[in-house]
């Protein structure tokens, strides 16, 4: 226990991006799980005393068109961009795992119905087709998730099918074969450990993009919308006060989005570097 832990104490001496990255995403992870603990009120009860109040005593960082507590609402968002994100990339890492793997291992016109197949989904730009299909299926959260995750397979599936074209020309798949390995336990037991590396550095990033989409969506009124604390519906409904001054409203949220996006891309570079260090010195 003592040397993991000195292991991990020296990878982020080495890599401060990656210990910088990761203590913003677990500041906001804390705020996720613990919001009806520390949300000093509830995030969809109106004030209606004090609809557009600036930043006070009572209301740390304001309220909104609505009356509601920014602060609250920022803290309760954090919710949703988790738990939009890690599903999402879960769905993500399900779809295109099992499909890089048989791809890369079969080749040949397996190899390539299997990424072409995968190639249509990234034929538009990913935005552009979210906010299609969302349109079409509707504003929930459980599509959001569906779209978010399923153009983003593609992703996992390239980088894993690209580990085990790599791995093809050594020893590894021959002697697992050698010594009796059925097709899916050669896979999974002894390619898919060898091949995941890449797809895990990814899955920091992927987060981040999965947040960044559905604050878009948001934005432009086709996601999860008011009275939902979401960040991106109150950004947007904060753009509409900027004009007149009432900055609060969307800068706060704005901000949060920002920072854990920010957060995720940084662990994510920290560890790719990690990585790369990692296999250079094999």
């Amino acid at each position: 226990m003592g040397a993991t832990l000195m292991s991990w104490l020296n990878v982020f001496r080495g890599f401060p991006s990656i210990a910088v990255g990761l203590v913003i995403v677990a500041v906001y992870a804390a705020l996720a799980v613990l919001a009806p603990w520390i949300a000093p009120m509830d995030p969809i009860k109106v004030h209606s005393e004090a609809v557009l109040s600036p930043p006070s005593a009572q209301f740390l960082l304001g309220t909104d068109g609505n009356g509601m507590d920014l602060l609250s609402r920022i803290i309760y968002g954090a919710r949703y961009a988790f738990g939009i994100a890690v599903p999402a990339v879960l769905l993500s890492v399900v779809i295109g795992l099992p499909v890089g793997l048989w791809a890369g291992y079969r080749g040949g016109w397996v190899d390539e119905l299997l990424l072409r197949s995968m190639d249509l989904l990234r034929v538009f730009p990913s935005i552009i087709l979210a906010l299609t299909i969302v349109a079409a299926t509707g504003q929930s959260i459980t599509n959001v998730i569906l779209v978010i995750g399923l153009l983003d397979a593609p992703i996992f599936a390239r980088v894993v099918r690209a580990e085990i074209l790599a791995l093809r020309g050594g020893l590894l798949i021959e002697s697992a074969r050698a010594i009796g390995n059925g097709t899916s336990r050669l896979l999974f037991v002894h390619v898919l450990p060898n091949s995941i590396s890449g797809a895990l550095t990814q899955i920091s990033v992927r987060m981040a993009w999965a947040i960044r989409v559905s604050a878009t969506l948001a934005f432009v009124g086709v996601g999860i919308q008011q009275p939902t604390p979401e960040w991106g519906a109150m950004i947007r409904q904060g753009a509409e006060f900027m004009v007149t001054g009432e900055w609060w409203v969307a800068l706060f949220p704005g901000l949060a989005l920002v920072t854990l996006i920010f957060g995720l891309n940084l662990a994510a570079d920290g560890i790719q570097d990690w990585m790369g260090r990692r296999r250079t010195h094999r």
